[in-house]
């Protein structure tokens, strides 16, 4: 009977070890960094020569602005893929998360150039400066995919084989 148990525990810890190494046994992805400044974002996006995915949100409301977070946007397959292959952006529309006035602004008038009317938008675009102001060129749009991750990276990869 102790012998068992000193087996189990030691099956149980090696569990834990191998999940807290991350995916693909210890290969940690690269943290995503979401901007919130659309003006970095298109510096960052002309640097790398990536489009913006920009994701209009109700981060702290919207069911299916959750899901598509937790279904794609928060797993390592969305992680490897976006970091080499997009500048991600987040254009938050919350109820209850307070917001500086600036950004508040900033995603509004985003929300009005892109005629965003639900949510989870995402819009795939670039952008110039043109006389201190953004001129965005838009690549194609999607929003919550049925399927998981790899339906909707199916999706994206589509529309950014049109750029």
């Amino acid at each position: 009977m102790r012998k068992k148990t000193i087996i189990l525990i030691a099956l149980l810890l090696g569990a834990f070890v191998a999940q807290a190494q991350g995916p693909k046994g210890g290969k940690k992805t690269k943290e995503l960094v979401w901007q919130t400044d659309v003006n970095k974002a298109i510096s960052i996006s002309n640097k790398t020569k990536k489009p913006m995915l920009l994701f209009f949100t109700g981060s702290d409301w919207c069911g299916w602005c959750i899901r598509l977070q937790n279904e794609v946007l928060k797993t390592p397959e969305f992680a490897i893929w976006a970091n080499k292959n997009v500048v991600l952006v987040e254009l938050d529309f919350p109820r209850r998360t307070p917001q500086s006035e600036e950004i508040k602004a900033q995603n509004n008038g985003m929300q009005q150039a892109f005629g965003i009317q639900g949510f989870p938008t995402i819009f795939f675009a670039t952008a110039k400066m043109k006389d201190g102001k953004p001129s965005f060129t838009g690549i194609g749009n999607t929003g919550y995919v049925a399927g998981g991750s790899g339906a909707w990276l199916a999706v994206a990869n589509g529309i950014l084989k049109t750029k």
